[in-house]
């Protein structure tokens, strides 16, 4: 393989993230963090998904890439993150998607031409089967990234997840420590949201597991932002469990501050922060669950009715439920009233909210979450005990593994139909907020998840960790390349 790789030089990365900005932003952050050491780092996306990212946090040498999403019948105009995307029409978007492996094969080819602008290695997202395939073409190696390891040790096992299959017994021992790891079973409701995942007679014509199945099976290396600190129920059975080299970013948390996603300018005089200010120290529970899947109206009021019921003090960044009208008053998403009775210690707002700058103010007690990653590592960064609510994907395994970690406790759920209810809501943000002894607890265990997220060193050390492995692997492949001699 011949990749124009020096040792001592920089690497030339190329960094494909899915299109959401659950993805975009921290891997970003990586591409930044990666660019700040001197490597040249490509960022690959969408042209609308690349003017809404904000400003570096620094400044770097980040190229930002843009391939122009192909037009499907059906998907919105300008329609390029899934935030963009009504819930019928995500079938429509990955068939998009798909079409982007067309652009994205005559970008590599023609950096690949050039021995000055050749990448050294390609990072795609675990969806990205056509970007791996354009890397083995190429002889370019590719490192996948991966969800967490405890959405990945509460994976179907009726779905391989390595490449090849592993002798019973030792199946069976990696799954029975996976299975305890994730400490209860994964609920009904969970499993038939995650079958969908596996169906293949859908409108883009590959299921999601397929996508990436064939991305882990043609890339090189894979790469976790995580680590071991943070999962060590999990972590340590990702590699047995997928068969390949998996490799640890650290968790690549933001800025205290509020770093890069502080629009300049924007956030200071927020109105969420005007409003904290009134309110006395550890007293508001924060609430945001994340831009990808509303609510359902239904599930809106039963939320905004169990706030109501605790009693504490609250802000809610909420999202327009599934199945409002757009454009209507947004007092009609909530109960009638809801807004006179809770005046005065509750704030309800619409739109983008400044959230590493909500969770940093000293007003903030607590956080009500979906459990999505970057949720999950904003909260603890600041020590905040958790009212755990997942919705989908790897949230309601994340939410497991942090509630057996006592940081916090989830809303109860109907096992069957996944449905939540007032009192499940007030009861857990009481024990949250309200209950002295549990309070205490779940703030003590909160403290030391804080000191995990907020040690910048360890993080930065992962990073390095993982450029040396980037390097040592291209050095191998150098020198096996130097020792065979050519057949011809």
């Amino acid at each position: 393989m011949d990749v124009g790789f020096s040792t001592a030089g920089p690497l030339r990365i190329v960094i494909c993230p899915w299109l959401a900005f659950g993805h975009l932003l921290p891997y970003l952050e990586l591409a930044e963090r990666l660019a700040s050491r001197g490597h040249r780092v490509a960022f690959v996306s969408t042209p609308r998904n690349l003017a809404r990212l904000p400003p570096p946090a620094s400044p770097c040498s980040v190229d930002l890439v843009a391939l122009q999403l192909p037009r499907v019948d059906g998907l919105p105009e300008g329609a390029e993150s899934t935030n963009d995307v009504p819930d019928e029409k995500r079938e429509l978007h990955w068939k998009a998607f798909d079409g982007l492996a067309a652009p994205f094969a005559d970008f590599l080819a023609a950096a690949c031409a050039d021995d000055g602008r050749r990448p050294h290695w390609i990072i795609a997202d675990c969806f990205h089967h056509w970007a791996a395939a354009a890397a083995l073409d190429h002889k370019v190696p590719c490192a996948v990234l991966l969800p967490t390891a405890a959405m990945l040790a509460a994976a179907p096992r009726q779905q391989p997840l390595g490449s090849k299959p592993v002798e019973a017994a030792a199946a069976a021992s990696v799954l029975g420590q996976a299975a305890a790891a994730v400490r209860l079973a994964v609920p009904r409701y969970e499993r038939d949201d995650v079958a969908p995942a596996y169906a293949d007679d859908c409108a883009s014509g590959m299921s999601i597991a397929q996508r990436w199945f064939l991305a882990k099976e043609r890339c090189t290396v894979l790469a976790i932002r995580s680590c071991v600190e943070w999962e060590p129920e999990t972590f340590p059975l990702v590699e047995t469990l997928l068969g390949k080299p998996v490799v640890p970013l650290g968790l690549l948390p933001p800025s205290a501050d509020g770093g890069r996603r502080r629009a300049a300018g924007s956030s200071e005089d927020h109105v969420t922060l005007r409003w904290l200010e009134e309110q006395p120290p550890d007293s508001v529970v924060y609430i945001a669950l994340g831009s990808e899947v509303p609510l359902s109206i239904e599930q809106v009021h039963e939320l905004a009715l169990g706030l109501e019921l605790a009693g504490t003090r609250f802000l809610w960044a909420l999202r327009k439920p599934a199945g409002a009208v757009v454009g209507n008053n947004d007092d009609d998403t909530l109960p009638p009233g809801f807004r006179d009775r809770t005046r005065g210690h509750g704030l309800v707002t619409m739109g983008w909210v400044p959230q590493i700058s909500i969770l940093a103010h000293a007003a903030v007690g607590a956080f009500l979450t979906h459990c999505g990653r970057n949720s999950l590592i904003e909260g603890l960064l600041f020590g905040h005990p958790l009212v755990m609510l997942p919705i989908f994907g790897d949230q309601g395994p994340n939410a497991r593994q942090m509630e057996a970690k006592k940081v916090g406790l989830q809303v109860a759920r109907d096992d069957d139909d996944g449905s939540f209810d007032r009192h499940g809501v007030a009861a857990a943000v009481r024990a949250v907020m309200v209950d002295g002894e549990a309070r205490r607890g779940f703030v003590a265990n909160a403290l030391k998840m804080q000191a995990i997220v907020a040690d910048k060193e360890r993080h930065e050390r992962y990073i390095d960790g993982f450029v040396q492995q980037l390097r040592s692997y291209l050095q191998a492949t150098d020198d096996l390349t130097t020792a065979t001699p050519n057949s011809s």
